[in-house]
């Protein structure tokens, strides 16, 4: 690793990035790095640093950075043409793929981004149903619409079921049609579907919410009344879709949705998402099957065939024997590294999550649901994470995203910038 050391080139990227883009970025990553390549579970910024990554694009690089299987399958693809709005093969042979994996899919639908997929799937269940109101979980991440964008982070959070918008520029009439619930509280989501059955069109969850996992039977329990009332359960698996299993959470987790939305690692790092449900929901566009309710999806790079032969790739490499085996056990040794080292300095902090999604979490006492994250020192991680720049670990504001590339000497560089960035926090403690 060569430090941080910043070039006269990066520096003036980021100084051109600050004029002609708001923020200097692209509303991700902070904007004082720019990465110019990655290969396996490495990425090295403009000025030639080098990282252990952990950010991973946010989540799709599981198979790593630059595979030799989805390059070859792009580059094959590439010289055939790389969009044409139309049915393509590889397009094709991923949706079968997806309906082969995943427990709830009997069709597909592509999108190009998890927003638009969640979208869709809302507006599915609203199309199926007849319904307008959809009830979501406070601290639930389903993209960047209007409807998401509902108490996903509510500095002040209210009072259940009242959404609160999380942006301006959002129409107050939208809060109306969403309903907010507590993640992990099955009687009181249970309370809300049942004295709302005749509004609801559907249930919106992520099965892992950002890093708070379910608690045992909290996810049948949603399955179990939305299935009595006759109300589309809806997993957003953008994050969990192969991640946690070859069928994703409800695979893992055993509790099967009716419509699911996939990202991230189903493209292999390419512009693709997905819609999968029942065909009796699915159907909704088909304009064959229900004429005039047909509900209208259109997208210029749907289906892309370049991000389907990357997803294809990515599949194939997924299936191989021990995959899923290995990225466990490399997330579990970092996960119980971490934890040792803020136990052993007597940090106010946890680790949770899984092997394959954790972070740190600065703050004491069980963290159920959102609300329970408020607690978090929001400044003692930020410390966290910078230091841990600097020592050449590459992560997000939060979590830690693992791969299949990443080797044993990366994780042995991590932890020991794990032990580093701890005494750091020690040593600040101990002078304010």
């Amino acid at each position: 690793m060569t430090g941080q050391v910043r070039s006269a080139r990066e520096m003036e990227l980021v100084a051109l990035a600050k004029r002609v883009l708001p923020g200097g970025g692209f509303g991700n990553l902070a904007s004082d790095i720019v990465i110019a390549e990655g290969q396996g579970a490495r990425v090295r910024d403009v000025s030639g640093n080098e990282y252990v990554d952990f950010l991973l694009g946010s989540g799709p690089m599981f198979i790593g950075h630059a595979h030799p299987d989805v390059v070859a399958a792009v580059q094959a693809q590439i010289l055939k043409g790389t969009t044409f709005f139309a049915n393509s093969e590889p397009g094709i042979h991923l949706a079968a793929a997806l309906v082969d994996a995943v427990p709830c899919a009997e069709q597909v639908r592509f999108t190009s981004t998890g927003t638009e997929a969640d979208v869709y799937a809302m507006r599915l269940a609203r199309a199926f149903r007849g319904r307008d109101k959809i009830l979501k979980f406070e601290g639930g991440f389903h993209g960047m619409s209007e409807y998401s964008l509902q108490s996903m982070t509510p500095k002040r959070p209210g009072n259940f079921p009242q959404a609160a918008p999380d942006s301006p520029g959002i129409p107050r009439s939208v809060a109306g049609d969403m309903l907010i619930a507590p993640f992990n509280d099955p009687d009181m989501a249970a309370g809300l579907i049942r004295e709302h059955r005749d509004e609801l069109a559907g249930v919106i969850v992520e099965p892992f919410q950002r890093l708070v996992p379910p608690q045992p039977g909290f996810l049948q329990a949603l399955r179990d009344v939305t299935a009595e009332c006759g109300i589309p359960l809806i997993f957003d698996e953008i994050v969990t879709g192969f991640r946690f299993a070859y069928g994703g959470a409800q695979e893992y987790y055993g509790v099967v949705p009716d419509i699911c939305t996939l990202g991230k690692i189903v493209a292999g790092g390419f512009p693709l998402a997905a819609v999968t449900g029942r065909a009796d929901i699915m159907r909704h566009f088909d304009r064959a099957e229900v004429g005039d309710a047909v509900l209208p999806q259109i997208g210029t790079l749907s289906g892309n065939p370049v991000a389907s032969v990357a997803g294809l790739a990515t599949l194939e490499v997924l299936r191989r024997p021990g995959t899923y085996e290995q990225a466990f056990a490399t997330g579990q040794r970092l996960m119980d590294g971490l934890a040792r080292a803020v136990m052993v300095a007597g940090l106010p902090a946890q680790v949770i999550g899984m092997p394959v999604l954790f972070d740190v979490i600065f703050a004491t006492g069980p963290i159920v649901d959102y609300r329970s994250t408020l607690r978090q020192d929001t400044d003692a991680m930020r410390r966290f994470n910078q230091s841990l720049r600097a020592s050449g670990v590459l992560k997000g504001d939060s979590k830690f995203y693992i791969s299949t590339a990443h080797t044993p000497a990366d994780i042995d560089h991590t932890l020991a910038a794990f032990d580093t960035a701890v005494a750091a926090e020690v040593e600040f403690r101990k002078r304010a």
